[in-house]
Parts: structure tokens; sequence; C-alpha cells
């Protein structure tokens, strides 16, 4: 008689199959990983789109809105020479030349001609209007400011508006009605003291007159967005000029607009705020 084989001990499978949810879970943190490396690194606007669609399907999210971080509010887009700009394949050769120029330049600069329109716009009016002792813009980095001092909207210790302001708030209130910037409206005191029962500080008086103006846009013209405005009041901290003076005390009761600007420039980048 053949001898029977003797086989080893049957080998048993692996009773479970815990090992998947931490393996799975790496996975899943190596990916966002790699999401969040892509969209702070320098890339095409076109593929990034592309790129955060694929991922919000992969995670079955949605990844609409403007930017690559949407809820965030920013949007960021390679400058003339990096990334996808250059010659149109990708390599970027950075002449800032002809297709060198990226979506990113093309807004900040359409955005800041339409400001330097403004402005223009603003400074016929004052001249016309003989408006040149009581009302100032001034183009920066931050936006276009309108600077409107306090004897042509306001009596002294007052949050009223008086009537020749109507010069002043529709003007402003079309202007403003052209574009879709955000709107900052600050209303600003000199330094002398103010105790009254409807005005305790400079700090309700500045409030009041900031928050006054702003309503009067809003009913001056009907189309202004209330979302984009916002209205604060600095007293006296925020000073133009020396409080030591009459002349500096006038120029420091004042009402601000700053349109801010969207776009601003920087290192190697053009961000949407």
């Amino acid at each position: 008689m053949s001898k029977k084989k003797k086989h080893g001990p049957p080998h048993e499978e692996e009773a479970g199959e815990a090992w998947l949810l931490p393996y799975s879970d790496l996975m899943t943190l190596l990916l966002a990983l790699f999401l969040c490396l892509f969209c702070m690194s320098k890339v095409d606007g076109g593929k990034a789109k592309q790129m955060g669609a694929a991922f919000g399907k992969a995670f079955g999210i949605g990844m609409g809105g403007g930017g690559l971080l949407p809820g965030l509010g920013l949007a960021v887009y390679p400058q003339a020479g990096g990334g996808g700009g250059g010659d149109g394949d990708g390599t970027g050769n950075g002449d800032g030349s002809g297709d060198g120029v990226d979506h990113g330049n093309r807004a900040y600069l359409a955005e800041n001609e339409t400001l330097e329109h403004l402005q223009q716009t603003m400074d016929q009016y004052i001249a016309t209007n003989h408006l040149k002792d009581s009302l100032r813009t001034t183009l920066t980095e931050e936006g276009l400011m309108i600077r409107i001092k306090e004897t042509a909207l306001f009596p002294s210790g007052s949050a009223e508006l008086v009537n020749e302001s109507q010069l002043i708030v529709p003007v402003v209130a079309g202007l403003l009605a052209a574009i879709p910037e955000r709107v900052i409206i600050s209303g600003h005191t000199d330094n002398v003291p103010i105790a009254t029962e409807q005005y305790p500080s400079n700090w309700e008086l500045s409030s009041a007159r900031a928050m006054t103006f702003m309503k009067a846009l809003f009913a001056s013209n009907a189309s202004l967005n209330p979302a984009r405005f916002s209205a604060i009041g600095y007293s006296e901290y925020r000073p133009v000029a020396s409080n030591e003076t009459e002349d500096g005390r006038r120029r420091n009761r004042r009402v601000e607009i700053m349109i801010a600007r969207s776009f601003k420039m920087a290192e190697g980048t053009i961000v949407a705020r």
C-alpha cells in the first residue's frame, strides 16, 4: 500500500480586513496633500480649474466658483512669464509680450483702467462744480479714495446731511452703481471732545456720519447692492493733518469712500481678494 502524504495544517485566510480602513485613510490624506501643494503652486488657470473639477468629482463635492478655494474669496492667477505664460508651449519664457500677458494681468490692468476712468470723471465733476475745496480723489494700490470734507455734508457736531450734500450724494451713487467693487465708507473727526446726549463721543459721531452717508447713497440709487458696502467710524484716530491747528482739524473732519480693488499685484502672482 502506498503511504498517504501528510499535509500540513490547512492555511487559514485572514479573518478580517481591518487594514483596509487605515490604508484608505492614508490614500485620502495623500491625495489631499497633493491637492494643497497643487493649489499653492503657480499653475495655468485652465488646468487648475479642470484639476479642481476632477478632485471635486472624486470626493463628491462641488468645486465651483471663481477661484481655487471657493468660500474664501481667493483666486490665484500666474503672472506674465510664469506658469502657462510665454510662447504658448508651456515653458513660460517670461518675455511678458503677446500671449505672455495672462488673464491675471489683464484683470488687474482692466480694473485699474476702470478706476482711473472713475477718478477722471469725478475730478471733472469737481472742477465743473467748483468743489475742489470740498472733495478730493486719490488712486492708490488699495483702491480709489473719494474724500469729502465735513462742511460739504454735515453741520458741526451733527450727522444730519445739509442740503448742499445733494451736489455730491447722487453723483457718487451713480459712479458706484457702475462698478462691482467693494465700498468702505468711513467717518472721521478731529480730536476735540464731544459729549452730547446723541453723540457721547467722537466714536458715535463718526460712525453715525458714515452710516448716514451710506443710507443716503442707497436712497439716491436703488440699483446699489448693499452687500458690497460697509460703514465704519474711526473717530479721531486716522488724522490726515495735525490737530494742533484749526486748518488741520478742519481737514480731519471728513467722510471717505474707498472703492477697494478686487485684484492686487503680488510677487509672482496676481491675487483676487
